[in-house]
């Protein structure tokens, strides 16, 4: 993610009201996270990983499984709470999710694929809210460094690019992360 702005912490009303920009701004317990524009290498594996889970949920839907997933999502944006609002890269919400302007609650699968300019830190504590507002599963695709680091159920797992994603909450899914993670 960017930097966090040395600005006083905002509520969720006043990041509403900001003007559009360039790039991607998210609300972190009331700080404001701005992350420059995602290049294109970012956003073609972004659409991959979308286009692999729309297309293995409607088939898991249609088979009468995953049950616990809802829609797929780009680029969605989630209100955690009244100082926190997230836009991961690519989600699943839960079915049956309160939806208003935005969705509410984290959703079922956070995935956020890592760039440059995300730090650390704020992937941490993002990940954190994530799950303490009812996240099942959060990935980190790291390209750079060519691995997926999956979180659930309070462990993570570290897959290669030689491996494979894969999740219980959507049977007979499997990402190959040497395609998403090609050059």
């Amino acid at each position: 993610m960017g930097t966090i702005t040395e600005t006083p912490l905002m509520t969720f009303e006043e990041f509403e009201r900001m003007p559009d920009e360039a790039g991607k701004q998210e609300l972190l317990e009331g700080e404001l996270i701005k992350m420059p524009p995602p290049g294109s290498k970012h956003n073609r594996r972004t659409m991959e990983i979308f286009f692999a889970l729309r297309a293995a949920l409607s088939a898991a839907h249609a088979r009468g499984e995953a049950a616990e997933l809802g829609e797929v999502f780009m680029e969605m944006g989630y209100k955690l709470a009244a100082h926190s609002w997230v836009q991961p890269d690519v989600s699943i919400s839960h079915p049956g999710q309160t939806e208003r302007e935005y969705l509410e609650g984290a959703p079922a699968i956070a995935i956020e694929v890592v760039s440059p300019g995300n730090r650390a830190g704020n992937l941490d504590f993002k990940t954190e809210l994530y799950f303490e507002h009812g996240a099942r599963e959060v990935w980190h695709f790291y390209p750079r460094t060519r691995h997926v680091v999956i979180y659930a159920g309070g462990a993570s797992k570290v897959r290669v690019e030689q491996e494979a994603v894969t999740t219980p909450l959507l049977p007979g899914f499997t990402l190959s992360l040497r395609e998403i993670l090609g050059e």
